[in-house]
This record gives C-alpha cells, sequence and structure tokens, in this order.
C-alpha cells in the first residue's frame, strides 16, 4: 500500500510525458537538430518548477510523509564528472533517440523494439553498480 504512491505519480508522469509528446522520437529529433524549441520548452520548465520547489521546501522546511524535515544538500564542487556523465548521457540519447524515463512509457503503449535500449540501459547500470568502486569519483 506504501508504494501504490509512487506508483500513482509515475503513471500521472508517464501520461504527462506521452501527451506532451516528450517521448517522441520526432521531437526529440528536432530537439538535437535545434529546428523545434518543443523539448527546450519542456525542459527549461521543468529546470525552472524544479528551482521554485527546491527554494519552497528549503524555505518552509517541508516534512516528509513520514514526518521527517526534508533535507536537500549541496553538490560537491566537482563538476568536472557531470559533464562527463552529463555527455554520455547526451550521447546516448542521440544516438537512441531515447532517454531513460520514456523508455518504459514507449514500451507500455507498445513499441516492443525499445526492450533493446532497456537491456542496454539496465547492463550499463549494471556495470556502473559492479566497478563504481574502482571509478574515480
Amino acid at each position: 500500500m506504501r508504494m501504490s504512491r509512487y506508483i500513482i505519480v509515475g503513471i500521472l508522469f508517464g501520461i504527462t510525458l506521452y501527451k506532451s509528446e516528450a517521448i517522441s522520437w520526432f521531437r526529440i529529433y528536432e530537439m538535437f537538430h535545434f529546428q523545434s524549441f518543443h523539448m527546450y520548452g519542456i525542459i527549461l520548465s521543468a529546470i525552472a518548477i524544479g528551482i521554485i520547489v527546491v527554494q519552497f521546501i528549503k524555505k518552509v522546511h517541508l516534512k516528509s510523509l513520514e514526518g521527517k524535515e526534508i533535507t536537500i544538500q549541496d553538490k560537491d564542487t566537482n563538476w568536472k564528472r557531470y559533464i562527463f556523465g552529463g555527455f554520455i548521457f547526451g550521447l546516448g540519447w542521440a544516438l537512441a533517440g531515447i532517454c531513460p524515463g520514456p523508455m518504459f512509457i514507449l514500451l507500455g503503449s507498445g513499441y516492443t523494439v525499445l526492450i533493446v535500449f532497456l537491456l542496454a540501459a539496465m547492463t550499463g547500470t549494471f556495470l556502473y553498480g559492479y566497478f563504481r568502486g574502482k571509478l574515480p569519483h
């Protein structure tokens, strides 16, 4: 029963991405060719809303559903790892035309070819977890 709220939020998030065409390969193609503002508008809206929500959480000392105060830790100053990680993520996104979140939405929409990409993403996640201790952080 505790997990049902996460499932509901996930379903609502999936519907929102589907209806906004954020999972459309054509919209992603347009974005990477700088032919349309659609995806950039979605991403910038998400960033703006994220900033507002985080500042609100910090200002009012919001509590979680379990009653604990939500604390948001500052990011570390090693920005090079974010650039490198973002480059790898963006390269995979550009080559596959899909990022991890919409994979599940498209799979649920009947695009079974995405099983290949989902398996590749899960393999990459497993390998990262396996070699995490040996990687520079």
